[in-house]
């Protein structure tokens, strides 16, 4: 059942919290990610098996709500307002600015090292602010490229302490 090249030791915590049924799914699912930054595959049939629901209903949920994901975010976590208030106000170049900063696209959301994610959200409903962006659930209003690219460096400078600690 357990890939050996996985540390179940966290995920056992979790489930401890909780009743091992399928009410506590969304919590289980819920507290995982935040312990990882996403759902890594080889919970789901750990769960599975502790909590006595299938896999295929375990990825349904993690599938079906939004603030789920499946893919490794990084530690930082950047969401770009593309909303209509935002994008009027110019988010566009700010995402783009930010992408080339990381060396990110489209399609290649999350930095190699894990450090940085950074996605487009339709609202982030604070629309006064525009154009606004996130980082790690922290508003930043009236953004502009060049104040997302010295966010961008002070959140790198606090790595390379971290690094050094």
């Amino acid at each position: 059942m357990a890939d050996t090249h996985f540390d179940y030791s966290q995920v056992e915590a979790i489930l401890e919290k909780y009743p091992k049924n399928e009410i506590s799914t969304i919590a289980i699912l819920q507290d995982v990610q935040e312990k990882y930054n996403y759902l890594p595959r080889e919970i789901f049939p750990y769960i599975s098996e502790a909590i006595g629901v299938s896999e295929a209903k375990l990825y349904g949920v993690a599938t079906f709500y939004e603030n789920f994901s499946l893919e490794p975010k990084g530690k930082y976590v950047i969401r770009c307002c593309d909303g209509t208030a935002c994008h009027v106000r110019g988010s566009m170049p700010i995402l783009e600015k930010l992408r080339k900063e990381l060396g990110l696209s489209e399609s290649k959301k999350t930095t190699d090292d894990l450090n940085f994610t950074v996605e487009t959200v339709s609202c982030l409903g604070a629309c006064g602010l525009a154009p606004v962006m996130t980082v790690n659930g922290v508003t930043h209003g009236a953004m502009t490229p060049d104040k997302a690219a010295a966010l961008l460096e002070e959140i790198k400078e606090e790595l390379a302490k971290e690094a050094q600690e």
